[in-house]
């Protein structure tokens, strides 16, 4: 009987120390021997130290610490020390030199083993995905991982950014050249031709404008930072991300791969306004008639283009149509 006593006094919890992600299971029966036990364990001077909770930081009195559920989350402060919950934690990671990262993403990996509930492991995974990012690598040799299933051609991540944001571009140049098929009318279509060509003569002059992805291009040219980042510029009908998306696609292969996900989405739509607007156009008109600047910008730049994430897309119809004062060059604008 003494012995179910003593497990029935006895409170199982689990102790950690400031700015320590190492947890210790301890036994006490009260604040005070939790005190002393964890002060030797963790090497806290016993004076002026304290027991609170790692939640909230809420102080355990002894009162307070009987009604505490077994295996409650405990933090020992020094005396001076402060706490306010785990939202502590949070400053202190990003307070975090590089010289640390190597010790959080231990201290994450050891805590994701451990971790059970679907949504701290969530929190956990993203953090160890961004930690193990290795952006300031760039070539296969440094980083290796990185071009697991890029083509053996490429040696840089730059160069594969590049080619990237240059397919996109001429997968939307085969979109306006597949259009050709739908115009019935023989001379309308042997206009739409010319106009097809011109556009794409004038793409392959500045590369398809691979500039987009490619960090190592000059500021104005590049939609990242110097760094890789990229930034959501929000759904097509907004002035910015509200959800304040972000990637780095250049940090690790995961994130390579989460990067094509993306959209370059077009805000004056390239399939249902811009392509049937040019067709119509040439209907009655010459391809030398028509302002080709206009409708090159609209397809394939940053005039109409938005890189957005894949949450930020709206499929829906954009409802934007085509500047009539634009379509065609000045003085030869149809006149009803």
């Amino acid at each position: 009987s003494n012995m179910f006593g003593f497990f029935k006094k006895n409170k199982l919890v689990k102790l950690r120390g400031f700015g320590s992600n190492q947890k210790y299971g301890m036994a006490a029966t009260s604040v005070k021997e939790l005190l002393k036990k964890g002060c030797e364990t963790l090497q806290v001077p016993h004076s002026g130290s304290r027991v609170c909770l790692y939640e909230d930081g809420t102080e355990v009195s002894e009162d307070y610490f009987k009604k505490l559920p077994d295996n409650t989350e405990l933090i020992l402060l020094a005396a001076g020390q402060t706490w306010n919950g785990f939202v502590c934690d949070v400053g202190l990671l990003l307070g975090a030199s590089d010289l640390h990262t190597e010790l959080l993403i231990e201290s994450a990996r050891g805590l994701l083993t451990d971790e059970h509930a679907p949504k701290r492991r969530k929190i956990l995974q993203e953090l160890l995905h961004n930690l193990k990012e290795t952006s300031d690598l760039e070539s296969r040799e440094e980083d290796e991982d990185w071009f697991e299933g890029v083509d053996s051609r490429f040696k840089t991540k730059s160069a594969y950014m590049k080619y990237n944001c240059e397919n996109r571009v001429r997968g939307y140049l085969k979109e306006v050249d597949g259009y050709t098929q739908h115009i019935k009318c023989p001379r309308a279509r042997g206009e739409y031709k010319k106009t097809v060509d011109m556009m794409t003569e004038k793409l392959k002059a500045i590369k398809y404008n691979g500039c987009y992805f490619d960090r190592k291009e000059k500021e104005p040219n590049r939609l990242c930072t110097e760094e890789g980042w990229f930034s959501c510029q929000g759904a097509f009908d907004q002035d910015e991300c509200l959800s304040l998306h972000s990637i780095n696609p250049y940090g690790n292969r995961e994130s390579r791969i989460l990067f094509s996900t993306w959209n370059l989405d077009h805000r004056i739509e390239k399939k249902r306004t811009i392509i049937p607007t040019l067709a119509e156009a040439l209907k009655k008109h010459k391809s030398s008639e028509i302002n080709l600047d206009y409708f090159y910008r609209l397809l394939f730049t940053r005039e109409n283009l938005k890189l957005v994430h894949i949450v930020c897309h709206k499929k829906s119809v954009h409802d934007l149509v085509c500047d009539k004062n634009k379509i065609y060059k000045k003085g030869k604008r149809r006149i009803k």
